[in-house]
């Protein structure tokens, strides 16, 4: 059976670093999963009154049971103000409500951050961590993925460039594979 692997990419932005990596991600899924980016484009920002007066709108309902269908999460998030980007927060947090009802529950994850600079967006990735752990996402520890420079990672048509990332961003999905499959419920 298939195992099913939703990629959320934490930019909005259309030559975004972190769909580029996302699509790289998703070019070495390996036999037996399906890899599937997301989309966070049209999520509105949550407002519980949306739950609390059945008032979902389409997009919220859509999402929450895309994610609802998938068997594990990678997170590929770059870094806004030392913290995870809103869209990715948001849409963190439309899939953790009604309270009860999260589509995260139990559903292994790992991060991959990045930045053109050289912290790799390791404030993003640890808050994304805290808010994993109260969602019950068993979280990836090893290897940690922190991707600097990423801006000089892609060729003009958007492809990872050969290279020691590349290579390393590989065997990382390769461990998360491994980890995945211990803890897959």
């Amino acid at each position: 059976m298939t195992k099913v692997i939703g990629i959320l990419a934490g930019s909005l932005r259309k030559e975004s670093f972190s769909k580029k990596v996302a699509k790289t991600l998703i070019e070495f899924a390996p036999e037996g999963f399906e890899f599937k980016l997301i989309d966070l484009n049209d999520i509105p920002v949550y407002n519980q009154d949306f739950d609390d007066h059945n008032e979902i709108p389409e997009a919220i309902t859509k999402f929450r049971i895309e994610m609802s269908a998938v068997d594990g999460v990678i997170f590929v998030t770059p870094e806004y103000n030392r913290s995870v980007p809103a869209v990715l927060k948001n849409a963190i947090d439309v899939g953790s409500r009604p309270y009860g009802k999260s589509v995260w529950d139990k559903k292994p994850a790992a991060i991959f951050s990045n930045s053109p600079g050289n912290l790799s967006a390791f404030g993003a990735n640890h808050h994304l961590r805290q808010s994993l752990v109260f969602l019950n996402m068993p979280t990836m520890q090893q290897p940690e993925v922190y991707i600097a420079h990423v801006n000089d990672l892609f060729d003009k048509e958007g492809k990872m460039k050969d290279g020691a990332s590349k290579d390393f961003i590989k065997k990382a999905l390769e461990s998360y594979i491994i980890w995945f499959n211990k803890n897959a419920e």
